[in-house]
């Protein structure tokens, strides 16, 4: 399995060396360890297929699609993304099912200078920059300002707010210290736990749920259908739950 940058993957396909095997799965930043795993997985069963990974914020990847990239493959990290996804006829809508659940949690850097306990705790002086994902292309930066409006804090988190352009990108900024807090999903904190410490669980108005479709381009919708049946197979919910995702 490989992962590839988007240039790498239009390079591919403008000098038609993209091999026929090759099955371009476009997912979420909060997917890359366990579709990494599902990946390899898969492979081992289909050894005639190489899945390529594409990873980036859901809005991103949907912007792509629909762009022309190439993708077999588009799992979201939120209905939102999917919703448009559909309304772009970027995706096959009778393929669309949700095939994971996540949280939403509040952490920080390792010691926890700021001394944070709580949303509620970053409104205090103490705190300086908080990280979380753009609410209007990052799946995760819209649960947090969801779940921010709901305890009414939104407004004064976001005066503090460091956008991040993937939910990957506002772990990174905690564990390296830039900032005093952040909010990621439990997955990533999962990923990260020798660099970040989990502050609170946040609730959120909606659940987190993932879905998945073939990509109504795809040039082999019968490869793509067979990975996300096995991403949906006691393996791949097995290899899901590994790095924390639940069952949705």
């Amino acid at each position: 399995m490989r992962l590839r940058p988007l240039a790498a993957l239009l390079l591919l396909v403008a000098s038609g060396s993209a091999g026929a095997a090759d099955l371009v799965v476009s997912a979420a930043a909060s997917l890359t360890d366990a579709f990494q795993a599902v990946g390899k997985a898969y492979e081992a069963k289909h050894p005639e297929t190489r899945v390529v990974l594409n990873l980036a914020a859901s809005d991103v990847l949907l912007r792509q699609i629909a762009s022309g990239a190439p993708a077999d493959v588009f799992a979201s990290a939120d209905q939102t993304a999917m919703d448009k996804a559909a309304a772009a006829k970027a995706i096959d809508p009778a393929t669309r099912q949700d095939f994971a659940r996540n949280g939403l949690v509040l952490i920080v850097p390792r010691g926890n200078p700021a001394k944070v306990s709580g949303p509620r705790d970053l409104g205090g002086p103490a705190v300086k920059r908080v990280a979380y994902g753009a609410p209007a292309s990052v799946p995760a930066g819209r649960y947090t300002k969801a779940a921010l409006e709901q305890l009414t804090l939104w407004q004064a988190v976001s005066a503090k707010g460091v956008l991040a352009q993937n939910v990957r990108q506002a772990l990174d900024y905690v564990a390296r210290g830039e900032v005093d807090a952040g909010f990621v999903f439990s997955t990533d904190a999962t990923v990260a736990r020798d660099r970040v410490d989990v502050a609170a669980t946040v609730p959120t108005p909606t659940p987190i749920s993932y879905p998945i479709a073939v990509v109504a381009g795809s040039k082999q919708p019968k490869d793509a259908a067979a990975f996300e049946a096995f991403v949906q197979s006691p393996e791949g919910r097995r290899i899901l739950a590994g790095f924390g995702f639940q069952a949705p």
